[in-house]
């Protein structure tokens, strides 16, 4: 007899779903970016990133919606993944012009991704300090789904 119920894998216990979080955030090369202008008007768009010292860099025009709307709040959600696994993180940008983020960093970020944005003039860097995280696969996961709260983990 086929069963009409849908097939879940187990849940996953939330310190596996913290080292899958941690793994993507350094593997995967793009995230999704969702901001909001100061009338509440609603932005998305992918950039490329590169976790370093436990925050999210990117880079874009100065002259993005964007840019635009993460100055001055600086609250942002970022989303990695798909809709069967999910990552939700809430954070804190903040601006940083591309000759004053540090050498480490800047050259990380063109090794990862393969291009430079120091010597672009319109190009500014958006490093994020992550305050929540969000995982889950399926709905058996989503009672566990918070990970980190104000900025420390909860596992």
């Amino acid at each position: 007899m086929i069963s009409d119920a849908p097939y879940f894998p187990a849940a996953r216990s939330r310190d596996q779903r913290r080292r899958d979080v941690l793994h993507r955030l350094e593997h995967d090369d793009d995230v999704w970016v969702a901001t909001s202008s100061s009338a509440g008007e609603p932005f998305l768009t992918p950039l490329s990133f590169l976790w370093h010292d436990e925050t999210l860099l990117m880079s874009t025009r100065r002259t993005t919606p964007t840019a635009r709307n993460l100055t001055p709040r600086g609250r942002v959600r970022l989303s990695l993944g798909h809709t069967r696994d999910v990552v939700l993180l809430d954070g804190d940008a903040e601006v940083v012009e591309g000759r004053e983020l540090d050498t480490a960093a800047a050259d990380a970020f063109a090794a990862k991704l393969g291009w430079d944005p120091r010597d672009r003039e319109p190009w500014i860097y958006l490093r994020v300090a992550l305050r929540t995280v969000r995982a889950w696969r399926e709905e058996n996961e989503l009672a566990g789904r918070l990970l980190m709260r104000d900025g420390v983990w909860l596992v």
